[in-house]
């Protein structure tokens, strides 16, 4: 017996599950802001793990730019102030902070 159906737009199999709402229908942009989201997630692992080794007032400027970096690639270039604190505050702590420094280079190079 063959399948003869014919599909004339999105198909949705669902195999049990709870709570699924939607379609994705992927990422708008492309494939570079794909990776503008997977370095900005980077960075952000990257400053969780770099937080115990900061001082309060570096751990404060870190708290208020986790908001603000955001995976879009329009606002991240009109962010530089929040990516230069966090590449200043990576470079005074040292090496325990190049991760950092060096997920920010990433993430700048991306924007352009």
């Amino acid at each position: 017996m063959s399948d003869a159906s014919n599909y004339y737009g999105p198909v949705v199999n669902m195999n049990g599950g709870r709570e699924n709402i939607g379609i994705n229908y992927g990422t708008v942009g492309g494939a570079q802001d794909v990776e503008v989201r997977a370095a900005v997630n980077e960075l952000r692992g990257l400053l969780g793990e770099l937080r115990p080794h900061l001082t309060r007032e570096q751990d404060r400027t870190v708290e208020e730019a986790l908001p603000e970096l955001t995976p879009d690639r329009e606002a991240l270039r009109s962010r530089g102030l929040v990516l230069a604190s966090v590449a200043q505050i990576a470079s005074a702590v040292g090496a325990v902070g190049q991760p950092v420094a060096e997920a920010v280079g990433r993430l700048l190079a991306l924007l352009g």
